[in-house]
């Protein structure tokens, strides 16, 4: 996914110009957000027209091989405003540029400047350097990457005012097979829940009615800062913060899911009931093959568990096909899993060879084209199972978070309820009622479009008072603290 900056109202003179395209997933979005706010401190105008930026920023994304090609051809776009447009300074960062390093640059002589991961807050600085006079060699910026960001770092939030995302951790230590991420963002590193709630606290005052949880492995969230546990702490914590109406955790690793956990989603008004867990298959040969832990029976397990002690939770879930050793039976077994779990939400990938995992030394590749056949075949079967799922919402009278006005018709408004996370999931398009975004309103269901609803009939729902306080923090490792800056 793409996202532009969005034109100020006015520019400034004598002010270096900066554009910025903003590639891949909600992490590089926020690490996106990070370097527009280093750059407003550190005196540059933003602009959205990269024609007339002096400095233009690809954040590029390196997960699969999409996403690779994406981020060249940006940048190979992007380089033609030498010629072209004002640009002066061309630059690659993120999650492509840590990992390909020199390989960018000397594959792409447009390029000025690569900056890895743990660099971000360095990115002012580097922009100078590279529009002085005399700067003229191409230079990489690229350090271990140690980087997370905290409450106190400038941020330009991108999207809707109302919807945030917020970063609780980076990396990750798990040793999946097909993923590169550790390579790109190294170990886990937590940030201390201090921070993420004075984070939090601020994004209430300034508007924010959803805080959507991010990082690599989620459920292992606090792990690194001795929290036994981190994730069911943190979000004692969060649903503490006035004017945060939800709160959503995403990327749930199947594992550490503790009772605690569901009976605080199940029981916490404020946090959706929403569940994103990649399952990534069910063969347990695949698994094992893959390195990720547990069998069929164990997830089976999980999920009907989860089922059981949060009802009516939407679950999303994620699968790799083509993965190597992959065989025609494996693939059914994955296939008659879908059917018989019934998931709201089911997202498919392709498995790539990416340098530096283990898996691209495997035997039985299978080939791209049975690949794709797969992930036809598995969203065939799932599309009617999230048809018939939001069919059971005909009917009914459900609380949603207006987004604003539909790209589809200006008489429509596009709307949300709790099992419906931005971009990824749906709509719910209202069509008769006035709301502002940002508003929580109640809607009548009365038809399904695939994926989406249809509602009517908009009133507005009255505000939820804060829980309770919680005493968890004072508890806390004094570590945790110590370690904030």
């Amino acid at each position: 996914m793409a996202s532009s900056l969005i034109t100020p109202s006015r520019t400034t003179r004598n002010k270096p110009t900066i554009g910025f395209v903003n590639l891949g997933c909600s992490k590089n979005q926020v690490d996106s957000e990070v370097m527009l706010g280093t750059l407003i401190a550190g005196g540059f105008e933003l602009t959205g027209n990269a024609e007339v930026a002096e400095v233009v920023i690809i954040n590029t994304c390196g997960f699969i091989e999409e996403a690779k090609q994406e981020s060249i051809n940006s940048i190979i776009e992007h380089g033609r405003l030498k010629k072209s447009g004002s640009c002066r300074v061309l630059i690659a960062a993120g999650c492509l540029a840590q990992r390909y390093q020199g390989e960018l640059l000397k594959e792409l002589p447009e390029l000025d400047g690569v900056v890895g991961t743990g660099e971000f807050r360095r990115i002012a600085e580097i922009c100078r350097s590279l529009l002085a006079p005399k700067a003229r060699q191409q230079r990489l910026w690229l350090g271990q990457p140690p980087y997370l960001y905290d409450a106190e770092t400038p941020r330009i939030r991108l999207g809707t005012p109302h919807s945030a995302y917020v970063k609780i951790a980076e990396g990750c230590n798990r040793n999946c097979a097909f993923c590169a991420i550790p390579l790109m963002r190294g170990k886990q590193r937590s940030r201390p829940i201090e921070s993420i709630v004075t984070e939090a606290k601020r994004l209430g005052q300034e508007g924010v009615k959803e805080l959507n949880l991010i990082s690599q492995d989620t459920i292992n969230y606090g792990v690194d800062l001795g929290l036994r546990q981190g994730l069911t702490t943190l979000l004692r914590e969060l649903v503490t913060v006035n004017d945060v109406r939800w709160i959503r955790p995403f990327y749930l690793y199947p594992q550490q899911v503790t009772d605690e956990l569901l009976e605080l989603y199940a029981g916490e008004e404020r946090i959706t009931k929403y569940l994103d867990m990649p399952l990534q298959h069910i063969s347990d040969g695949m698994l094992k093959r893959m390195h990720r832990l547990g069998d069929r029976q164990h997830l089976t397990k999980l999920v009907d568990r989860i089922r059981t002690k949060v009802p009516g939770v939407f679950f999303r879930t994620a699968f790799v096909v083509g993965f190597p050793g992959e065989t025609d039976e494996m693939f059914d077994e994955l296939k008659q899993f879908v059917v018989d779990m019934e998931f709201d939400r089911v997202a498919v990938f392709l498995y790539s060879d990416e340098d530096g995992t283990s898996a691209v030394d495997l035997d039985r590749k299978v080939d791209r084209a049975v690949m794709n056949e797969r992930r036809n075949e598995l969203l065939a079967l799932q599309e009617p199972i999230s048809e018939s799922k939001n069919r059971e919402y005909l009917g009914r009278t459900l609380e949603v978070l207006v987004d604003g006005i539909s790209e589809e018709s200006d008489r429509l408004l596009e709307a949300r309820h709790e099992g419906l996370a931005p971009e990824i999931d749906g709509v719910v398009y209202c069509e008769c009622g006035t709301a502002k975004p940002g508003e929580f309103v109640s809607v009548t269901v009365t038809d399904v479009a695939g994926y989406d609803l249809i509602a009517h009939s908009i009133n507005r729902v009255a505000a939820l008072e804060p829980s309770p306080a919680s005493s968890l923090s004072l508890v806390m490792p004094k570590k945790v603290g110590a370690g904030y800056r």
